[in-house]
């Protein structure tokens, strides 16, 4: 095989010529391997803070997607699974540093997990994903396909963070290092949720989400190509706005909306510093 890994996965992103696949195969079993060791990634912050996305691993991801071929997943257990050959679990050792707590939980092949990264049950990890060193994935969580989770968050039970594999240019969802995600919440649709944010229990956002802040008077929403960003420190609640015209107004209807209440102080701090006990 000639090329960069990342030549490699071009070639065969549009389609895999008949008698090829062997290569292509083995080209995105390197890629897997990279996606595992943390070498590669989906998408990464660039110095100003912008997130780049890496269209050429996401088309690679996309590349063992079409190359696999459904086979039994789970031999010998009473419970029946069918799977793509070319994606199974995650092979996870001892030396990895992770701790995955029995229950029921899947990993699956070509995500990172750092160190100290604590994993309870039932949670699912999909491929492509990067979950950093000392984060918590609570029971029930979801980390979508290609989902960017930095370093200490907190995932807490039922959180579920949306993936976004296609297209391969799409910003994949971001929730950046020491933000506090609580039970039940939903971020997707590639939105940005900056460091030190708390995201109280129940809060949704999507793109086509707009989140008041309270604090600084102004508003926040996806614009064009630019996503829906959470602004560092930022404390989001559910709320609600009413309807201000129509029959919706006439019958006090409101509608969801979530709101920056306040920017983390001290009792906040003292709030997530509990999570550390979990760990």
């Amino acid at each position: 095989m000639t090329g960069t890994l990342r030549e490699r996965i071009e070639r065969y992103s549009q389609a895999v010529p008949a008698g090829t696949e062997p290569e292509a195969r083995a080209t995105f079993a390197e890629l897997k391997a990279a996606l595992n060791a943390g070498t590669v990634r989906a998408a990464e912050r660039g110095d100003t803070g912008e997130w780049i996305v890496h269209r050429w691993v996401k088309a690679g991801i996309l590349l063992g997607f079409r190359l696999g071929v459904v086979t039994p997943a789970a031999t010998g257990s009473p419970f029946p699974f069918f799977d793509k050959d070319s994606w199974p679990l995650r092979p996870v050792a001892l030396t990895d540093g992770v701790r995955i707590v029995p229950g029921g939980t899947s990993i699956r092949d070509g995500c990172y997990l750092g160190p100290g990264v604590v994993v309870l049950p039932p949670a699912f990890i999909n491929t492509g994903a990067w979950v950093d060193s000392g984060t918590m994935v609570d029971s029930h969580a979801l980390v979508g396909s290609c989902a960017q989770i930095g370093k200490r968050v907190h995932l807490s039970a039922a959180a579920q963070i949306g993936g976004v594999l296609e297209p391969v240019g799409a910003l994949p969802v971001i929730i950046e290092d020491d933000v506090l995600v609580g039970g039940n919440c939903g971020v997707y649709e590639g939105t940005i949720v900056r460091e030190g944010a708390v995201l109280a229990p129940g809060t949704l956002l999507t793109g086509g989400t707009v989140v008041f802040d309270l604090v600084k008077d102004t508003s926040y929403r996806r614009d064009g190509d630019r996503p829906l960003e959470i602004p560092a420190g930022a404390v989001v609640v559910p709320g609600t706005r009413p309807v201000t015209s129509g029959p919706g107004k006439a019958r006090g209807i409101a509608l969801y909306a979530p709101v920056i209440v306040k920017y983390r102080d001290e009792k906040t701090e003292t709030a997530v510093r509990l999570e550390e006990l979990l760990r």
